[in-house]
Parts: structure tokens; C-alpha cells; sequence
């Protein structure tokens, strides 16, 4: 069974940093490309940053120059560093495969998400 669990968020002031945290069961993060995707009130979830199988790397350019996605295989695991936080980045954050496409008892699976929620 497919299971993904973040963790890491939190209430931060702005300017502030928090790393986000995914682990995973049921699937092998080695062998896909993983994403840290948001979604803030009233709108879509947006995918914000990327990693390849290979380690490459792609952000959503509001993000680019204080996101950073890493994975550790060896533990099956995914972060996200988040740096100089903006309000805007106020959003329920789940990592998942790119593209997302697991899926449990027929439904897409997301995971719970971790809130992060920035103060100006």
C-alpha cells in the first residue's frame, strides 16, 4: 500500500525558513521523479519544484533562488529547504511522484500534506 507522509511545516514569520520532510512506503523514490506540490486556500494545487531520477532539478519561479529539493534514496525520503518565506507561501505542501499519478483503490493518492503558514 502506497503511503506518503509529510511533515515540517509550521507558523513562521516572514523571512523565516522551515524544511519540509517526505517519506514514503510502497514506492521507491529512486525510481521516479518526486515533486513538492501546494495548494493555498481557494486555489489549485501547483507544483513548485521538482527532481529528476537523476538528481535535475526544476522550480516554480516564484519559488527559484530559496527552494531547494533534495532526496535521499538511501532513506526514501524527499525534502523541501525553504528559505526567506513570503506570506505567499501560506499552503498545505504534500510531496508526491510527477507526475502524479499513484493511485489507491482507484482514487489519486495524496498524502495528508503539512501546513506552512507564513506571518507578515
Amino acid at each position: 500500500q502506497v503511503q506518503l507522509v509529510e511533515s515540517g511545516g509550521g507558523l513562521v514569520q516572514a523571512g523565516g525558513s522551515l524544511r519540509l520532510s517526505c517519506a514514503g512506503s510502497g514506492i521507491i523514490f529512486s525510481s521516479t521523479g518526486m515533486g513538492w506540490y501546494r495548494q493555498a486556500p481557494g486555489k489549485q494545487r501547483e507544483l513548485v519544484a521538482f527532481i529528476s531520477v537523476g538528481g535535475f532539478t526544476l522550480y516554480e519561479d516564484s519559488v527559484k533562488g530559496r527552494f531547494t529539493i533534495s532526496r535521499d534514496n538511501a532513506k526514501n525520503t524527499v525534502s523541501l529547504q525553504m528559505n526567506s518565506l513570503k506570506p505567499e507561501d501560506t499552503a498545505v505542501y504534500y510531496c508526491n511522484v510527477y507526475p502524479p499519478n499513484l493511485r489507491v483503490r482507484g482514487s489519486l493518492y495524496w498524502g495528508q500534506g503539512t501546513q506552512v503558514t507564513v506571518s507578515s
